[in-house]
């Protein structure tokens, strides 16, 4: 991510927005323009990464040469599985692996600028109410539960699978575990 300059969103709205734009650039990558993303993934060059930006775009470069980083970097070598996969699962692995790095700057921006419980709750809820990469890529986006289908202890549950959703904190985060 050489040269491009953003500014440094500081509170969960913020940080919010920069999700969304990378999210966006994220998706863009690995569905409208998938024919130049396969094509700038060459397994001969070096450790690639995909970048979203905040500002929507995306590239592909090599990963920062700074140690630290000064954002999390995104899965390295992303080039390298994609003619030893079929092009539909490279993407949806891409797409796995780019929620996991939009999750992880999103939080190091939080950590950085020391939200308390009630932001990072905020933030993780905002993002939470979006689809994933993942999701998005792999066509697995689904409707919105309906609002009777949670229950007054603030489980949600699906009648019709047996699936039970149960909110579960770790580490200040609210995690969603299902029992199956």
């Amino acid at each position: 991510m050489e040269g491009i300059q953003h500014p440094i969103p500081r509170t969960a709205e913020e940080v919010f927005n920069d999700f969304k734009g990378r999210r966006a650039g994220l998706i863009k990558a690995l569905t409208t323009d998938v024919e130049k993303f396969y094509q700038l993934c060459d397994p001969e060059k070096e450790n690639l990464c995909l970048y979203g930006l905040p500002n929507e775009g995306w590239e592909v470069n090599l990963p920062v040469e700074e140690v630290p980083p000064e954002l999390p970097e995104p899965a390295l070598g992303i080039n390298f599985a994609r003619d030893g996969m079929q092009e539909k699962d490279w993407l949806s692995l891409v797409a796995v692996h780019s929620d996991s790095w939009l999750l992880s700057v999103a939080f190091y921006f939080g950590a950085r600028f020391g939200f308390r419980k009630n932001e990072r709750k905020r933030l993780f809820q905002m993002i939470n109410d979006l689809p994933t990469v993942f999701e998005v890529v792999s066509g697995g986006v689904k409707k919105p539960k309906d609002q009777t289908e949670i229950q007054n202890n603030g489980s949600k549950s699906n009648k019709s699978s047996g699936k039970t959703v149960r909110p579960q904190k770790c580490h200040g985060l609210v995690l969603l575990t299902c029992d199956f």
